[in-house]
């Protein structure tokens, strides 16, 4: 196997843990479709079990880099791999909502720490020219963990609407949930196959293993002018006072690194500000609010993951050609009109129920009794938060709302449910090809070694905080705000982040680590 299958095949192994995320955050869009009611949650309760892991998660990005540049990116990530298969297991046979979030939030420490250190350690074995096309392979496999996520749960959806025996209206999700345990038991075993990374086997004196590892992975040439270079790097690391983890920090907010912790805190915020964990783990139900119904949401999901998969192949050809600028630009454009645009299409939407409907709805469903929607029989509604609360009261069981609530808005709903799609779709494609690769890839480029750890850490803290603020409360949004207000705001949001990024992004394209750092370091 030549050096170039090599490091390839070693950045796929490395960000699998990228793949069991998206996967994670696929399958709970399907899972609470029919945990929510199971467990009969509010918006606040059914926030928190999707958003749990990524609450946690912001801590393990805090504290994972750092670990990290201490005992090595390689035990970090083997611990990562066993808890995720810890998290789904005890997912699966959750016995309380209580034990759901428990199960969820081990899985939540594993996949912060693999979003930091799976890019990091991509970057320190990659060469200038081909680094962000090996880096991007981290946000490839999350889109393709979000693909098997929809395809599955539309696999289980479909067997369980087709009467499989052993699939039932409380077990299904659990289903849903236990089916990551395979990808995750796959990553364990994989990793032991993975060297140390040279850079950290450099900066803690062990020349002679990071010097064979570069050779096994670029040949002579390459791998002695990247020993020359990291050599150059650590000497002058050298000359830096070495401290405790208070020191480490201090350097962090060292006005020569100002501008360039800036920049990597902006595109932190932005890449989820914009709401791409609001759209993807909360898929089904956005589908569900057009009105297209479960089933036709289900495979919406699948069609939007597909989107993601084509478009971050997109990027993956074109990030070391065009530059991380320019499609950072495209793309934060792009959102910005397609979150507009889904406001405008749930902004036009009218809820109206006839007698017909009605008698529909109470013969098909067995959780609308018989009379009781007939108060609103021909009422014109503009605003579906008005449409939901009055359903609501009318049934007098959030369960039974809950339960029936894709088949009442199919019913009751007349909009053009295309533009949303259209939108949903166009913000995927661009997130794919601009701030999903693009954030990770620069923030692996912009730090000197000595604190790169500990800034893609810190970063990914309120990348993460920012993730979990949009996940928690987008189902209140939802209820308190309406569909066209929660997009609104994210389209609001892209649309100030491009021209704050328009007058101040910089371009690390084809740059080594150290040229980046002697470049921007002021």
């Amino acid at each position: 196997m030549n050096s170039s299958k090599n490091i390839i095949g070693l950045a796929a192994i490395l960000s699998l843990g990228g793949f069991l995320f998206g996967f994670d955050a696929g399958i709970i869009s399907g899972v609470m479709e029919y945990a929510g009611p199971f467990f009969t949650l509010n918006d606040t309760q059914n926030g928190w079990a999707v958003s749990c892991p990524t609450f946690v998660a912001m801590f393990a990005m805090l504290i994972s880099g750092k670990l990290s540049d201490a005992v090595g990116r390689k035990p970090i990530l083997i611990l990562v791999a066993f808890l995720y298969a810890v998290s789904a297991l005890l997912s699966a046979i959750a016995w309380s909502y209580a034990s759901l979030c428990f199960a969820r939030m081990v899985g939540g420490f594993a996949f912060g720490a693999a979003l930091i250190l799976a890019p990091t350690y991509i970057a320190e074995i990659s060469s200038a020219a081909h680094r962000g096309r090996l880096v991007s392979i981290q946000q490839l496999n999350i889109v393709l963990g979000f693909f098997a996520a929809f395809l599955s749960n539309l696999v289980f959806n479909q067997w369980f609407e087709g009467g499989a025996s052993f699939l039932k209206e409380d077990n299904l999700w659990r289903w849903m949930l236990g089916v990551e345990l395979l990808p995750a038991v796959f990553y364990f075993f994989f990793l032991f196959a993975v060297p140390k990374s040279p850079r950290w086997l450099f900066a803690k004196g062990r020349f002679e293993e990071g010097k064979a590892v570069l050779i096994k992975l670029h040949g002579e040439k390459i791998a002695e002018e990247e020993v020359q270079a990291i050599q150059e790097s650590l000497t002058e690391e050298r000359n830096l006072e070495k401290g405790s983890f208070r020191d480490s920090f201090t350097q962090l907010l060292h006005p020569s690194l100002r501008y360039i912790l800036g920049i990597g805190l902006l595109i932190g915020i932005l890449q989820q500000a914009t709401g791409i964990n609001a759209v993807y783990f909360y898929a089904t139900t956005i589908f569900k609010q057009t009105g297209i119904g479960v089933s036709a949401a289900f495979f919406s999901g699948v069609l939007l993951s597909f989107t993601s998969v084509v478009f971050t192949l997109v990027a993956m050809a074109t990030i070391d050609r065009f530059g991380r600028r320019p499609l950072l630009l495209a793309g934060i454009a792009g959102i910005a009109i397609s979150m507009l645009a889904c406001s405008y299409g749930f902004y036009g939407a009218t809820y109206q129920l006839t007698n017909e409907d009605i008698a529909a709805l109470e013969k098909e469903n067995e959780h609308i009794e018989a009379g009781v929607l007939l108060p609103i029989a021909g009422k014109l509604f503009e605003s579906d938060v008005e449409f939901k609360t009055n359903m609501k009261s009318l049934l007098q069981d959030k369960k039974k709302y809950d339960k029936s609530e894709g088949a009442i808005l199919e019913a009751a709903i007349e909009m053009n449910a295309m533009l949303v799609l259209i939108g949903v779709l166009g913000f995927i494609a661009c997130f794919a090809f601009s701030l999903g690769p693009v954030m990770w890839v620069m923030l692996s480029e912009l730090y000197p070694n000595r604190i790169r750890g500990l800034a893609i850490g810190c970063i990914g803290f309120v990348n993460s905080f920012t993730a979990w603020l949009v996940t928690q409360i987008f189902p209140w949004e939802l209820t308190n705000l309406g569909n066209a207000g929660s997009f609104l705001i994210f389209g609001v949001i892209a649309s100030v982040g491009f021209f704050i990024l328009l007058k101040s992004l910089p371009e690390t394209k084809g740059k080594t680590l150290e040229q980046i750092e002697a470049e921007f370091i002021k």
